[in-house]
């Protein structure tokens, strides 16, 4: 199913369901986007023995695993209906300390690609799709160090919480952006507001 598709700069872009042929492009995106964004903040030990062949077998068994209505949603950006160039995932919000029904777990658009509006289309996408989950409020944990934090944001999100969390062995700062409706959020965005 195709949740976008338009024609961008010279490029055809849609953002449709992941499939399990698409595991290793989703990994390698995972990998490239956590070494681009990440140096300086991860131990370079820890991003250099990321392993293609360990990713591949974790986003292929998260794919399989998203068929259901209740399920995680794994979405990716195709240009030119061949490059996945991003990949991004949401559901129920597992954090029931903070007052939000769904999450967005994962949005990572491939460093070579940034600055398009990309990320923007995605998150886009994973807001319909957990409106369309009767979740009517998000929320996204990233970590604070994250040079691209500033996005969340720019889309329109609010700095709701701080957390310690153990990712790859190394305890790190987490924060989280919320959007408390989602309804007006989408409303707004098609009508030319990101706010």
């Amino acid at each position: 199913m195709d949740f976008f598709a338009q024609y961008w700069r010279n490029a055809i872009i849609r953002i449709r369901s992941a499939c399990v042929k698409d595991a290793y492009e989703v990994a390698k995106v995972y990998i490239d986007t956590w070494r681009s964004t990440y140096p300086g903040i991860i131990p370079d030990k820890v991003l250099l023995e990321m392993s293609i062949e360990r990713q591949i077998a974790i986003w292929t068994r998260a794919i399989k695993h998203s068929t259901g209505p209740t399920d995680e949603k794994i979405l990716v950006l195709e240009k030119n209906n061949k490059d996945i160039i991003g990949i991004s995932s949401c559901g129920f919000n597992r954090d029931r300390k903070t007052n939000f029904d769904g999450e967005v777990y994962t949005l990572y658009v491939h460093p070579d690609h940034h600055g398009h509006g990309y990320g923007k289309n995605l998150l886009f996408s994973l807001f319909e799709t957990l409106l369309s989950r009767s979740y009517g409020s998000a929320i996204i944990w990233t970590l604070r160090d994250n040079p691209s934090r500033f996005f969340y944001e720019a889309m329109g999100g609010k700095l709701i919480g701080e957390r310690q969390e153990k990712i790859w062995g190394l305890i790190l700062n987490e924060i989280a952006y919320g959007w408390s409706d989602l309804s007006t959020y989408i409303k707004s965005r098609k009508a030319g507001s990101t706010n």
